[in-house]
């Protein structure tokens, strides 16, 4: 499973993309206005720092509007991929959009029933909200798995992005249901790393290290 670090913050993409794990980039329209920045500005910014898919999310609400954001975003950087909400006019700019060759994150998942709607439309990724259906009470990793196994039983080639992932757990569960990436905020991304035994081995070992070299005797002069 990929991973993917859901920010516009380029200073956080720029330290998670230092440890050589990330793989690509979401955004969505909150997370642009949270940066106060240019929309394009940001996007092709983060485009030079990642190799991986950047996900740049269209405004419009209906089909006319969204094609023509898509087909302006997709020539801003050859791993830009146009963002489209799971509805009527978004699956119908997924369809127009994946004709011209041009990869689409059809996003705001919350059934099977949907993301089998935007495979056909051509998406190129699916995004189900883990974190949105647990919020209401209903189990969004056992989306992403259902999700994965439908699309392997019908042979679909469109990849699983789990997204709005709110804890370390969830990726587990994500990887395990076989998404074929996850795209976490960046205190998520911190959190996978940490684990309190991992700091106190650490600590313990620095105190052995430094106690052997402070008995080791002092080289005789010459």
């Amino acid at each position: 499973m990929l991973l993917f670090l859901d920010t516009a913050n380029v200073e956080e993409i720029k330290e998670i993309n230092a440890w050589g794990v990330l793989s690509g980039i979401t955004t969505n329209p909150t997370l642009i206005v949270k940066e106060g920045k240019d929309f394009k500005k940001v996007v092709k910014e983060i485009c030079n720092i990642v190799d991986g898919p950047v996900s740049a999310e269209v405004t419009a609400t209906d089909a006319e509007g969204m094609i023509k954001q898509g087909l302006d975003i997709a020539t801003w950087a050859d791993n830009v991929v146009v963002k489209c909400p799971l509805t009527e006019a978004g699956l119908q700019a997924t369809a127009h959009l994946s004709k011209k060759d041009i990869k689409v994150n059809v996003t705001l998942c919350f059934s099977a029933n949907q993301a089998l709607l935007a495979a056909r439309a051509g998406a190129y990724f699916i995004s189900p909200f883990v974190g949105r259906l647990d919020d209401i009470n209903q189990d969004g990793c056992a989306l992403v798995e259902e999700i994965v196994e439908l699309y392997h039983m019908q042979a679909i080639e469109t990849r699983v992005l789990a997204a709005s992932i709110r804890t370390p757990q969830q990726v587990t569960r994500c990887a395990i249901a076989g998404a074929d990436v996850a795209t976490l905020p960046f205190k998520v991304f911190k959190m996978l790393v940490k684990h309190p035994l991992t700091d106190a081995g650490l600590t313990q070992f620095l105190k052995d290290w430094e106690k052997v070299t402070a008995e080791q005797p002092v080289a005789a002069k010459k």
